[in-house]
């Protein structure tokens, strides 16, 4: 910095503003995008059919009347962040209409691999609470900073709260839907040779429904807490157990995890993988865990996808105990839960599917 001229000092020293106004101001991105869901815009574009205008969007939307020049302030941001785009509607109209991007058409409610309800969770003031408890939680003996928020961990609040029970509930399920899409797509391999398998924390059965309906001749269960499985109904080739993985986990050939030990500390984890491996007949008959997880540190991923992994590890940290692995860490559960190998399958994008054998 002492060697610099002034004109190269204060160009660094305006970047360096608008490189911390920008960290400062993120949430303005996810939050104005929250807000379009809500007012319906992704779906009320998607419905129009082409290239909707400004004076289109306005003349539908449900808002007061004295806010509709705002409309355009919302929509120019989100266009910024990749959620719409803007094409000229024809020669006569000089006005351009908005249309939906990929990422936006994962928002629409009607869409089966809609992630709208995880975001709608993951934005929820119960869950953003405990981000302005963070400096807080590192000086104090809580487990989470969501227990210094709320006074109780996410599971003891989420099975006394039905709202946030639900909206974890549907979160999780969007989820399932798109990754199990293309696990039972592009993964069957997988799943030859079993008759049975347990969705471990597999809430609603979203994952187990799909993966019963792609193989008719597995049996699939699915075990999660009580209050989360009560007056659920099964399928021929699919029931739902109330119970506790950190007891007992119902015997099959292959046990599922998804998206559960990242929530999870090693020793917790370590204690789930051990009940798994006690419901699974040895490695000769075809026993096996199944884990669809994080890997970070892989090497693989771009730089926004390595974000998004940092982004989930602080996650795991301020709702959970638990932490988003490399394979480094995956491999030192295994064997601490006396599992003798394992194969990692990248093909789920920023997650991997990874066969643990006893």
């Amino acid at each position: 910095m002492m060697d610099m001229t002034n004109d190269e000092l204060n160009k660094v020293l305006l970047h360096s503003q608008a490189h911390i106004w920008n960290h400062i101001f993120n949430f303005i991105n996810s939050m104005s995008l929250k807000c379009a869901i809500q007012l319906g815009i992704p779906d009320i574009i998607h419905k129009h059919g082409q290239p909707m205008t400004l004076s289109e969007l306005v003349a539908v939307l449900n808002i007061n009347q004295f806010k509709t020049f705002c409309v355009y302030r919302l929509m120019r941001i989100l266009v910024h962040s990749g959620f719409f785009v803007k094409q000229k509607v024809s020669e006569n109209k000089e006005e351009d209409g908005y249309l939906l991007t990929p990422a936006s058409r994962l928002l629409l409610k009607d869409e089966p691999l809609s992630v709208r309800p995880f975001l709608l969770a993951m934005l929820d003031p119960i869950l953003t609470k405990p981000w302005h408890h963070l400096s807080q939680w590192f000086q104090n003996g809580n487990p989470t900073p969501f227990d210094t928020a709320h006074g109780r961990t996410f599971w003891d609040y989420v099975g006394h709260e039905p709202k946030l029970n639900h909206f974890f509930n549907d979160a999780m399920a969007s989820d399932a839907e798109l990754v199990t899409s293309v696990v039972v797509k592009d993964c069957k391999g997988v799943f030859e040779g079993l008759n049975s398998i347990v969705d471990v924390g597999g809430g609603t059965g979203t994952a187990a429904k799909a993966i019963a309906d792609g193989f008719p001749h597995l049996q699939c269960t699915v075990l999660d807490l009580p209050h989360v499985v009560a007056g659920l109904q099964g399928t021929k080739n699919l029931n739902y157990f109330g119970g506790d993985m950190f007891e007992a986990i119902p015997p099959a050939d292959a046990v599922l995890l998804k998206w559960i030990l990242h929530d999870w500390s090693d020793e917790e984890s370590v204690k789930i993988l051990k009940r798994c491996k006690e419901a699974i007949p040895s490695r000769d008959k075809g026993g096996k865990v199944i884990i669809i997880d994080m890997m970070v540190e892989n090497e693989k991923g771009d730089d926004e996808s390595i974000e998004t992994q940092l982004f989930f590890d602080m996650l795991m940290m301020v709702l959970f105990t638990g932490k988003e692995r490399n394979e480094k860490e995956w491999a030192k559960l295994f064997f601490d839960a006396g599992f003798s190998d394992y194969k990692i399958i990248p093909i789920l994008g920023l997650r991997s599917l990874i066969e643990v054998y006893p």
